[in-house]
């Protein structure tokens, strides 16, 4: 799936798990390591967001995720979690305009490991994403994508709830689509 573009007022940011395990950083299963890991994601995270808000040349960006999701993968009660990263779940949704929950898909409806940093099996996977949606519950624009036998169908969908959010100059030059 591609977006062929939609605006230079737009940036798209990195996964910032996809940074941080992607560099090498260990990715062991005790939960010091874990928590270690949410710990890092979250800081790479805020900092990308910082580096994309504090320039000022987008009026939107787009992450693939966002600092509440890691609450999800925290070994141990929420509320830790937001402890240790001197923070509340409050704070970090305030953060988002929106958000845009596409959910995972089951073994049979396209879940795989295409992604080598994709670790989790799709049971994993789906209790996870269940996580994943309660903690971003109470986002005042929470906005969830069903997950489809089609991919595109849901990539499309997608694209169109980001669509409704760019800005009007942004929204009439959008080109939205799945390219090859």
């Amino acid at each position: 799936m591609g977006l062929r573009t939609f605006c230079v007022h737009m940036g798209v940011l990195p996964e910032a798990a996809s940074v941080v395990f992607g560099g090498g950083f260990p990715r062991h299963h005790t939960d010091v390591a874990r928590r270690a890991a949410q710990r890092a994601i979250y800081h790479v995270q805020r900092e990308v967001e910082n580096v994309i808000v504090g320039e000022g040349l987008v009026a939107v960006a787009l992450c693939d995720r966002g600092t509440v999701d890691g609450s999800a993968y925290w070994p141990g009660p929420i509320d830790e979690y937001w402890e240790a990263l001197g923070t509340t779940l409050e704070e970090e949704l305030s953060r988002y305009a929106a958000v845009i929950h596409l959910r995972t898909p089951s073994a049979d409806r396209g879940y795989n490991h295409d992604n080598a940093l994709r670790t989790e099996s799709p049971v994993e996977a789906q209790q996870i994403d269940e996580r994943i949606l309660e903690a971003w519950k109470d986002h005042p624009h929470r906005l969830i994508v069903e997950s489809q036998e089609d991919f595109l169908v849901k990539a499309s969908r997608a694209l169109e709830l980001v669509r409704d959010w760019l800005p009007p100059c942004c929204r009439a030059n959008a080109v939205l689509g799945v390219g090859s």
